[in-house]
């Protein structure tokens, strides 16, 4: 279980969370959507200790962070590594001894090639298939599909809802409604800084007719289109 209380933020005078209350339980799998600058980013961070903010979280196994599977949107590789390495320094940071990389790859990575010259999308998948081999109980997955073809999508779905029948923690941040009202248990709507709806699967029909009114209003009539 992860619990987060009275979780606030700020960058200079700029508030990007404000008061975020939030239980998260195991074997399930939490959607976090919002606008950009809506703070998704950021309320990731703070879980995973790499912002200092105001509040608490807490967690059934500590130190949380050592325990996590972070994605990051745009993952981050030195220039000399290979896709081998890589994975090998990532589950060499949890001490998980692993002697088979080339037969986990299954994205199916060119693991010798240098991971800096990887497409975006083959970045991710390296990224994921990392943290996926350091056996973490929570993972933060930040717009995991975006970017990544559609045959891998596939494969990263199976796997989310394999994590979940492991009674992991997922939580999965995406612009892509569809996917996260198909996996995720319960979705949470980030806007202005603050937690707007907290929803379960029952209403996601309700919130994505809510979101899509919001944010078309009447954008595609004042197009004019002919």
């Amino acid at each position: 279980m992860i619990v987060i209380k009275g979780l606030s933020k700020s960058f200079g005078t700029k508030e990007v969370l404000r008061n975020i209350n939030l239980e998260f339980s195991k074997g399930h799998i939490y959607g976090i959507v919002g606008e950009n600058g809506a703070g998704k980013t950021t309320l990731f961070r703070c879980i995973a200790g790499l912002e200092d903010y105001s509040g608490e979280i807490t967690a059934d196994i500590l130190p949380l962070k050592n325990h996590l599977g972070l994605l990051f949107s745009d993952p981050y590789f030195f220039e000399k590594i290979t896709g081998k390495e890589y994975i090998q320094l990532l589950c060499n940071a949890r001490k998980k001894e692993i002697t088979d990389i080339e037969s986990r790859n299954i994205f199916d990575l060119p693991l010798n090639e240098y991971a800096a010259n990887y497409s975006t999308g083959m970045k991710k998948k390296l990224a994921l298939t990392a943290i996926f081999l350091q056996e973490n109980d929570y993972f933060i997955l930040d717009e995991p599909f975006n970017g990544v073809d559609i045959q891998s999508n596939m494969v990263l779905t199976e796997i989310i809802l394999k994590l979940k029948e492991l009674n992991k923690i997922v939580l999965i941040s995406s612009h892509i409604f569809s996917t996260l009202s198909d996996i995720c248990d319960e979705i949470i709507l980030l806007r202005n800084s603050q937690i707007l709806k907290h929803v379960e699967k029952s209403a996601f029909k309700s919130l994505e007719d809510e979101m899509k009114a919001i944010v078309l209003g009447n954008r595609v009539e004042k197009l004019g289109l002919k």
